[in-house]
């Protein structure tokens, strides 16, 4: 589970950063710690398996503001909140804001490893679906404009007849259309088309 895997510690107290990297490091964690929001967001570039253990309250950027910024930059890293000022409240947003966990300090080794552990399975599934909406783009992007048309209305459910009227073709060239869609798109069904144009971006 720790195979090339990095925890990124954004914390203030200096204490506290050696603590959790030496703890994480002892599980053969590539860690990297930042002592605030800012200095993180300006140097760190998230690795493909990786969560962060933020501090709540720091100078500065706080660490809910640190975790608004990532989702503004589309950075897709789990966060794991700590703190020793947390309350229900606090923990509820944070959580419902997409955190992984809302620990409070001191917390335990086997806690915290726990947490990291169900972080880094949520990074492996962002990072799955990140590489099929790639793989459906680029199948799109394959498609001529009129192929992607005629995509868009077919996976709406829409006869070739209706499709057709539409766009101002005839029936069969919305027949040819959809032959070299789904040959392009690797496409064994309609079902299958949508699910490429929902991954890949094309009816939103």
């Amino acid at each position: 589970m720790t195979a090339n895997a990095t925890v990124f510690v954004v914390d203030d107290d200096a204490a506290v950063r050696d603590s959790l990297t030496l703890l994480l490091e002892q599980e053969n964690f590539v860690v990297e710690a930042f002592d605030s929001a800012e200095t993180f967001l300006a140097t760190c570039r998230p690795t493909r398996r990786s969560c962060a253990i933020v501090d709540i309250r720091m100078p500065g950027m706080d660490g809910m503001e640190l975790q608004s910024e990532l989702s503004k930059r589309g950075v897709a890293l789990p966060v794991i909140f700590l703190t020793g000022y947390g309350d229900i409240p606090m923990s509820v947003r944070a959580i419902k804001k997409g955190a992984v966990d809302f620990l409070t300090k001191p917390v335990t080794g086997s806690a915290l490893m726990q947490s990291v552990q169900a972080a880094l399975l949520e990074s492996d599934r962002l990072n799955s679906r990140s590489e099929v909406a790639q793989n459906a783009a680029a199948r799109i992007a394959s498609l001529t404009e009129r192929e992607r048309g005629v995509m868009a209305l077919a996976v709406e459910g829409l006869p070739n007849k209706e499709i057709a009227r539409r766009l101002g073709i005839s029936h069969r060239t919305v027949e040819i259309h959809k032959a070299r869609i789904m040959q392009k798109t690797g496409a064994d069904t309609l079902l299958d088309l949508a699910r490429v144009a929902d991954a890949g971006g094309l009816c939103r």
